[in-house]
């Protein structure tokens, strides 16, 4: 995962993008990835750790009425939350995830459910990846290495 932190940043930092990150089931996870590596200042702005719904709403502006139509675990959050971040911040770009981490889940909403969005100058792109009951840890870590992966997807330059 380091590789691809370390990829993250010297993709951003040739870019000149700065970024934030949004995050709940994670709780810090992905900006923890990319500050773990020395000189990531240049490039991670800040990370807005939203647990709680009343998190989203106060920190990030996602709308109560999406959280009471879509639950905090759904495309439509992750992209509030990701738009949110941009906008409170003075980043260029921002993940966010929103998850069941596990254990437990529902019939609708399952263990392993999260939600991605990805925020910047061409747009929200929102996604969601059902890693299964893995266990907790796996499920975050997995997590992690998505957003890490969706950055450098929609921002690395193409070869």
């Amino acid at each position: 995962m380091s590789g691809d932190a370390a990829r993250v940043l010297a993709t951003l930092r040739a870019r000149g993008l700065m970024l934030a990150t949004a995050e709940s089931c994670t709780g810090g996870l992905i900006a923890g990835a990319l500050t773990d590596i020395a000189g990531s200042s240049d490039v991670v702005e800040r990370g807005f750790v939203t647990y709680s719904n009343a998190a989203k709403v106060e920190m990030l502006g996602v709308r109560p009425e999406t959280l009471d139509a879509t639950g905090a675990v759904s495309e439509d959050t992750a992209r509030e939350m990701a738009e949110g971040a941009v906008a409170r911040s003075r980043a260029d770009i921002a993940v966010a995830v929103t998850g069941i981490a596990g254990p437990g889940g529902s019939e609708h909403k399952p263990e392993g459910r999260v939600c991605f969005g990805l925020s910047g100058p061409a747009g929200t792109v929102t996604e969601t990846v059902e890693f299964g009951a893995i266990g907790r840890a796996n499920v975050r870590a997995a997590t992690v290495a998505h957003a890490l992966a969706m950055i450098l997807r929609d921002y690395a330059p193409a070869p």
